[in-house]
């Protein structure tokens, strides 16, 4: 059975996602704040979990900038084998170089590795109070090697198996398929190379056994007396892998607080999180849901219009002709009466709006790096005194 943890002194709200350059994407300041918010209504801990031994280099590596005020896409190199964990990655002068480029001023790293560099921005994030947990400090990871040890002895991956089957069957999302993704890996603390453990391969000396994503929340209540975590939607549905596998281990399920979803709007906009309430509608310009309903369209204004039987078939098809290319003239018209009411709804042009809100065509918080939102203290005290507990939707404007 686990042994407790005596170094925590209260239960605390988990969230957390893999280390990426920047605190890319923004949505894990979203989740970080989201479990700040929580754990002070609860009088519980907020502890914010570096997922640094994943080895996803191209997704920790990718990132977004701006020049000459445009969106620019970014991967960050680095000097390590492949295999290597996030946290072990190297973040000397040329990711630093690099990043300064691409976002102006960036702390320097309390490390010479991503995970320092991670630290580093996240330190606005710690005076609030959230508390970082690294899995790969050796002073917890440890420990806990002869319990990982018993699990992978109970064939744990036959259980996750079962799992997908029914999720499956069920017609479930499976963005984690246990059939394809390793169950478990082999760290070398020394060097942070991970590499997959086949069902009957002995874990070499002075490694650590490391679990995949699937068993990632097993790990969390093992080293942390978690009594809820803040998921996002992908992350609750691999959750579901491990749904019979808390009881065979021995640990009490926690909570699952759903992440908001947040908006950083430019200053002076007049949108509303009611606006919002299908976010397809924005991202894809309708304009129309959001310019009320008075007044006619252009187009519209051709509707009676018909050919005069007296005319003949040849000169009324002619007509009828040309009305239709006029009606479709006036149509780009009824394009442009909505853009202006809707920029008189919003007090700025909608479409420049959309492509902030939705850059790329996704979603803000999923392409901008968290250091925007880092960076600007008035942002993140907005953000946080609006996770509530009830809201799905958080609107806040730049400071």
């Amino acid at each position: 059975m686990p042994t407790p943890n005596t170094a925590e002194p209260k239960p605390v709200i988990v969230t957390g996602q893999q280390i990426g350059a920047g605190w890319t994407p923004a949505l894990s300041v979203a989740k970080a704040l989201a479990a700040l918010a929580e754990a002070r209504r609860l009088g519980m801990d907020a502890v914010y979990w570096m997922a640094d031994e994943d080895h996803d280099r191209v997704e920790v590596a990718a990132s977004v900038g701006l020049e000459n005020g445009r969106l620019v896409r970014h991967r960050f190199r680095f000097d390590a084998p492949e295999g290597t964990a996030t946290g072990w990655l190297p973040w000397g002068v040329a990711q630093q170089q690099e990043a300064e480029s691409l976002w102006g001023p960036v702390p320097t790293p309390s490390e010479p590795s991503l995970r320092g560099h991670a630290l580093s921005l996240g330190e606005p994030l710690w005076k609030l109070g959230l508390r970082p947990f690294s899995p790969t400090n050796p002073a917890f990871r440890e420990p806990i090697q002869s319990e990982l040890e018993r699990w992978r002895s109970l064939n744990l991956e036959a259980q996750l198996l079962l799992s997908a089957a029914r999720l499956e069957a069920e017609g479930a999302p499976l963005p984690l398929d246990p059939r394809q993704q390793a169950t478990w890996f082999a760290l070398d603390p020394r060097t942070g190379l991970r590499r997959r453990l086949e069902r009957e391969e002995v874990c070499p000396r002075q490694h650590w056994l490391s679990p995949g994503a699937a068993l990632r929340p097993l790990m969390q209540s093992l080293l942390l007396p978690v009594e809820a975590a803040v998921l996002g939607p992908s992350e609750r549905e691999y959750w579901r892998l491990a749904e019979p596998l808390w009881e065979l281990v021995g640990l009490k399920v926690p909570r699952i607080i759903p992440r908001p979803s947040v908006f950083v709007l430019p200053t002076g906009c007049r949108l509303k999180a009611e606006h919002l309430s299908d976010l397809n509608t924005l991202r894809d310009g309708c304009w129309q849901t959001f310019s009320g309903n008075e007044g006619t369209f252009p187009s519209q204004r051709l509707e009676a219009a018909s050919p005069d039987l007296a005319w003949g078939p040849t000169l009324g098809a002619r007509f009828t002709k040309e009305l239709d290319r006029a009606r479709h003239r006036l149509e780009r018209l009824d394009r442009r009466w909505l853009r202006d009411r809707a920029t008189h709804e919003f007090n700025m042009d909608p479409e420049r709006l959309r492509q902030q809100l939705f850059p790329f065509g996704k979603a803000q918080e999923r392409v901008l790096p968290g250091i925007y939102w880092l960076r600007d203290e008035k942002v993140l005290q907005k953000i946080l005194a609006n996770m509530d507990g009830n809201r799905s939707l958080v609107l806040v404007e730049e400071a």
